[in-house]
């Protein structure tokens, strides 16, 4: 018989007449032949009563008592729709985190899955019922109740999918699927078929709240599908899966994340182990970093830039202020009035002008580009807040994301076109593994006789951007990484990318046609280059790798000359004759994550 695992989340389980409609959904599941398990998150708004009466009673309440206050919400909602199962005719057992044998560490608040016993919930399954098991929770050695964090409970389900060997994991919720952009924001979004996990983690970390992002790292460790779809509906909704949608499409989708803060850190000494300092520093105050841009230094000194959610600023100055004298810095600029737009696709990562094609949108819709950072998968734009949704729209627009691509396919298409066996065995043999959650890494490699051409005075005004690359496009230059930021002089900027080694020369020749055009100040160019790039799942959420890396590398005496960071990435450009002992260093650091 088969098995899926049916998530629903507060709104879809928000009041009794919603809850009575989701028992009903996994009664008609179960009567058509399924074994069905329910992961079931707490009823609409009840984990904000919570958090307000906690803070009725205490400014810093401790985190083991918080994740035991909030835990009784899905308590609540589990034995409400067991009930609403019995009272429909059928058999159904609510059970917590604990009981069905979710061991997690005692990270309170922010717990990570270990392991999960699966031999109570086979057993009531056998027995004919149909579990109702409470997401974003835990227990851990200490049978202390722990909490998942945000998206927990989506966590849970993918989790559990994976364990018990489900057919299908479907997560039913207030949306009919995931989009190409907010459809709040855009009317012309479009709902997709199916969407890579690889862009949707990335969608997911620019905001995209279908889906967390942890939820999405499970499923891509251990392969499995999940289906997004409407609570309040039974229609398809979208399935994200290992494959694109569409194999020639550059662009999958778009997102805004509009409460962005900037800060650049000015004159920093162009030695090994600056940026170690300054992201150790900021990662101790429990501040997330988003993008991350370190352009190459002149005079020895270099800028670094990065953002902050804009709540996060003050603690950010404040960690910088204990470490300027130290670093030997200039000083520090921020701007928190700015967003982040980003377009997301698989198919970028083959094609040419991708990037050219985006500054060009921006650049008609008269939107000005502040910062710059590119991953294989992700062009990211930080652009003034209030021009926010006119740049989502243009970007949107302009690659024609409202449109469903021609060589468009379902996900029985996928099945049918991609039909292997999956490794069955290598699967259980993860899924043994003391901790589920653990980070993985993919691969730490080098990609050497790289060179890198820097601008800098590049005037911050609209189009110069889509001028620049757009010329380099014509020129059949291929770019990889391409980082703007601050140089802190008149409020131009410096933009730095990488091409072949064999491109240098005419790369540094269009370049100095575009410097002469826009009355910049200098180009310069540098082969003997190489990019290191660490790849896995759940880099961002394992926020101690780009610690260990730069440690590693100020260890070893190694320069960073460029930063550019994503989901799935973190790459640096590094000198070539320090390349392989820094991939060395890094091998054996991330030992026990590579896979």
């Amino acid at each position: 018989m088969s098995l899926i695992v049916q998530k629903f989340g507060g709104t879809s389980v928000a009041d009794t007449e919603k809850i009575r409609a989701a028992a009903r959904k996994a009664i008609r599941a179960q009567k058509a032949g399924h074994q069905v398990v329910m992961v079931v998150s707490a009823m609409g708004k009840n984990t904000d009563t919570l958090l307000d009466l906690a803070s009725q009673i205490s400014d810093e309440p401790p985190a083991r008592e918080m994740d035991m206050l909030l835990s009784t919400g899905e308590q609540v909602s589990v034995a409400l729709v067991a009930m609403a199962i019995h009272s429909m005719g059928s058999q159904a057992v609510s059970l917590t985190g604990g009981q069905i044998g979710l061991k997690t560490d005692n990270s309170f608040s922010k717990a990570r899955i270990q392991s999960i016993d699966t031999g109570r919930i086979e057993r009531l399954l056998d027995a004919g019922n149909i579990v109702v098991a409470a997401g974003f929770q835990g227990i851990d050695d200490d049978l202390n109740i722990t909490t998942l964090g945000r998206g927990g409970s989506d966590t849970t389900a993918v989790a559990l999918a994976a364990v018990l060997g489900a057919d299908a994991c479907e997560i039913n919720t207030d949306v009919d699927g995931v989009y190409t952009t907010d459809p709040r924001l855009l009317a012309e979004a479009r709902r997709v078929d199916v969407i890579s996990y690889d862009e949707m983690l990335e969608l997911a970390s620019l905001g995209a709240g279908v889906m967390h992002s942890r939820s999405i790292e499970f499923a891509k460790k251990f392969e499995v599908p999940i289906h997004v779809r409407s609570s309040f509906s039974d229609q398809d909704g979208t399935m994200i899966v290992a494959q694109p949608e569409s194999e020639t499409a550059p662009v999958s989708g778009a997102a805004l994340t509009r409460d962005e803060a900037r800060v650049t850190v000015l004159g920093v000494p162009d030695v090994p182990g600056m940026s170690q300092k300054i992201f150790s520093a900021i990662a101790a105050q429990k501040v997330a970093v988003d993008m991350v841009v370190q352009n190459v230094g002149t005079s020895g000194k270099a800028d670094v830039s990065f953002t902050v959610a804009g709540g996060e600023l003050k603690k950010t100055l404040a960690a910088l202020e204990g470490i300027l004298d130290s670093l030997g810095a200039d000083g520090v600029t921020h701007d928190d009035q700015v967003s982040k737009v980003s377009v997301v696709g698989l198919g970028m990562a083959h094609q040419k002008a991708v990037a050219a094609s985006m500054f060009r949108a921006l650049a008609e819709a008269n939107v000005n580009i502040h910062m710059i950072t590119t991953s294989e998968i992700k062009i990211s734009c930080l652009v003034p807040r209030d021009q926010a949704n006119q740049a989502l729209r243009a970007v949107h627009e302009a690659f024609s994301l409202d449109q469903r691509p021609s060589d468009a396919k379902t996900w029985n298409e996928i099945k049918a076109s991609n039909a292997k066996e999956a490794d069955v065995a290598d699967v259980v043999t993860r899924l043994q593994n003391d901790a589920l959650e653990a980070l993985t890494l993919t691969d730490i490699s080098i990609v050497p006789a790289q060179a890198r051409v820097t601008l800098d005075g590049v005037p911050d005004q609209v189009g110069v951007a889509a001028d620049m690359f757009e010329q380099i496009g014509e020129a059949g230059i291929f770019v990889d990484m391409i980082v703007q930021g601050y140089d802190g002089e008149d409020g131009s900027t410096s933009v730095s990318f990488t091409v072949e080694e064999a491109d240098l020369d005419a790369a540094e020749k269009v370049a100095r046609a575009i410097c002469d055009k826009h009355s910049m100040r200098d180009v310069r160019g540098a082969s003997g280059i190489t990019k290191l790039s660490v790849s896995g799942i759940g880099l961002r959420s394992h926020t101690q790798v780009g610690t260990v890396l730069f440690e590693q590398l100020a260890s070893a005496g190694i320069n960073v000359e460029m930063i550019a960071t994503s989901e799935l990435q973190v790459n640096v450009v590094i000198q070539s004759d320090q390349a392989g002992d820094a991939a060395a260093r890094l091998k054996q650091a991330f030992a026990e994550a590579l896979n």
